[in-house]
């Protein structure tokens, strides 16, 4: 016997995953992170009993419900799957994934299409982010076709405009929570931010690399990685956030000047592996740090668009500002409905309810 539960697996910027209704999952926390690891197939490296590809970009989830808060559409809880270890993680935010779920809402009958393009207003039950995305509705129906590229992916599509609305204290309610910009931790500068997304970051060539370096050979150095974990785990303490070696955030960034001409050249960690592109909160925070006095990524002269280059081309992200502060800022993606069907997971792993249960060999 197996476990059939309605599924749909996009592409949300540079991620990949399923999509899933709240209602179609269990509503406890510990059988639904069993249902999400047995559907990923994880642990596993290459996650052959299930959905996920293998890598950190392709082992997430978004779960979307109808949001009962005023002013808000629907809520997006995101889940990062472990591909190694039995550990699903529901701290951080996906603003890759973020980009998908206007699409899901509108095409679930969540949200009504409004014209030409339809808002959908969106809660990160993650972090209590507040999102505005900017869907292509031309007839009332969701189009995944378009002329926007982004940085990481072949091709165009539809462009989905995502403005956040609050982008400091994702997780801590604060931007800076150790109440400074530049802290020091090993002997090494630090900025311990939280901004759309609780990050270190750490200029580059203070640990003898460059920004500009390509992931693989960042990842291959592994007394970097040792020093970047060992000042990661100490910059979630004194985020408050506890031990953090078994969770994401804080993620680290190298930052630097960029070669590419660009205001800055960033690599973002997940938090183990090298990006190869940048994530969608990451250069929100990113960006706030650029605008931002005193902190190691602080670019002077930095206007309303901060670009930052990573591996795979450069973002750009709008920011606004309200004195020395952060008011909003936004970015541009893409996604694209790529399969709908049911998936299937063995029942001992969640029996299920009477309209989700089939036999199944």
């Amino acid at each position: 016997m197996q476990t059939r539960i309605p599924c749909v697996l996009m592409r949300g910027g540079t991620s990949r995953g399923p999509y899933f209704l709240a209602d179609d999952l269990p509503a406890d926390a510990a059988t639904r992170d069993a249902v999400l690891l047995a559907a990923m197939g994880s642990p596993h490296p290459m996650q052959v009993d299930g959905i996920g590809g293998a890598q950190t970009l392709t082992s997430k989830v978004a779960i979307i419900a109808r949001s009962t808060l005023p002013g808000i559409d629907v809520d997006y809880l995101f889940a990062q799957v472990d591909v190694g270890r039995a550990l699903v993680d529901t701290k951080p935010n996906c603003g890759n994934m973020l980009a998908g779920v206007g699409p899901f809402a509108i095409e679930a009958g969540l949200v009504r299409a409004t014209g030409e393009e339809t808002v959908v207003r969106i809660r990160n039950v993650n972090t209590g982010a507040l999102v505005d995305a900017a869907v292509k509705t031309p007839g009332g129906r969701v189009t995944y076709a378009g002329d926007a590229a982004i940085p990481g992916v072949a091709g165009t599509a539809a462009p989905i405009v995502l403005r956040f609305r609050d982008v400091a204290g994702s997780k801590t309610g604060t931007m800076f929570p150790t109440g400074a910009r530049t802290d020091v931790i090993e002997g090494v500068p630090v900025t311990l931010i939280d901004g759309a997304m609780p990050m270190m970051l750490v200029a580059a060539a203070s640990l003898g690399v460059s920004a500009d370096d390509r992931p693989e050979a960042l990842e291959d150095d592994a007394v970097l990685r040792g020093r970047l974990e060992a000042l990661r785990l100490e910059a979630g303490r004194r985020m408050g956030l506890g031990d953090v070696a078994d969770s994401v955030v804080p993620k680290p960034a190298l930052v630097g000047p960029s070669s590419a001409g660009a205001d800055l050249a960033a690599r973002y960690f997940t938090p183990h592996a090298c990006h190869r592109a940048m994530a969608v909160t990451g250069g929100i925070t990113l960006a706030a740090a650029a605008r931002l006095a005193g902190t190691v990524a602080t670019v002077p002269g930095a206007g309303d668009v901060v670009r930052i280059a990573h591996p795979s081309g450069i973002m750009e992200v709008p920011i606004g500002m309200e004195g020395d502060a952060v008011a909003w800022a936004g970015t541009l993606r893409t996604a694209r409905r790529i399969f709908e069907g049911t998936l299937l997971i063995p029942s001992a792993v969640w029996p299920g309810h009477a309209r989700l249960a089939a036999a199944a060999d």
